[in-house]
């Protein structure tokens, strides 16, 4: 693996990870464009997403897009640091009487507490991230600088409409403003790296649509 890039992406086998599609191999390419765009691949998307042992990886997209799904599904093996996680725990402990805006900035609070403890251990990670926090993603490329790896971005482009039937079905929604929020913000990102402009500290990016979000079967991470 190259370490300029510190991504590869493959396509796994039978043979390699059970239920996917016989005859298929294991991608390495060489050094891989700082922004990689898998959307639209027609049944071409890669399964596998191997960083460099040691990075922090960042998925990002609008609320509902399937941030929490995708590494839920795919960064089983990983350390992951997932906010949705955190809130759920809290709702397990809070009456439901109260509602979620009063204890909202102590589930923030305990994120990144366990985010911190995380990336000063060393260990690769993959972090939800909503996509409005700029200073959170600056924070994580500094954190991977210090450990002398890189911040990789994973970025979920998913229409708005499809992102608010997402947050239907998992029964929670954000409200139109802060939507509007997450959508400028989103968008900009979207853009920004389909001109190769990633966010300040971010070694690379991959653009995912809903195709290939739903594709892929692992994210990991490798070599070192």
């Amino acid at each position: 693996m190259q370490q300029s890039s510190g991504l590869a992406c493959g396509v796994a086998t039978a043979g390699v990870e059970a239920g996917l599609p016989a005859g298929a191999r294991t991608v390495r390419p060489g050094p891989a464009p700082v922004v990689r765009d898998l959307r639209e691949r027609s049944g071409r998307s890669p399964r596998r997403l191997m960083f460099t042992t040691g990075d922090v990886v960042v998925v990002s997209g609008l609320p509902g897009s399937g941030k929490s799904t995708l590494i839920r599904r795919a960064a089983t093996g990983v350390r992951t640091i997932d906010s949705q996680d955190v809130r759920e725990r809290w709702a397990e402990r809070v009456p439901g009487r109260i509602p979620y805006a009063l204890y909202r900035p102590l589930v923030r609070l305990a994120h990144y507490a366990g985010l911190r403890s995380v990336l000063r251990s060393g260990a690769s990670v993959v972090v939800h991230d909503c996509g409005t926090q700029a200073w959170v993603r600056r924070w994580l490329a500094r954190e991977a600088r210090r450990r002398g790896r890189g911040l990789r971005l994973v970025l979920l482009d998913v229409a708005p409409e499809v992102a608010r039937d997402g947050q239907r079905e998992r029964g929670r929604g954000v409200s139109g403003y802060a939507f509007a929020r997450h959508r400028k913000a989103v968008g900009a990102l979207v853009r920004d790296a389909e001109s190769q402009r990633l966010p300040a500290g971010c070694a690379s990016a991959v653009l995912l649509d809903r195709e290939a979000a739903a594709a892929l079967r692992e994210i990991g991470f490798e070599g070192a």
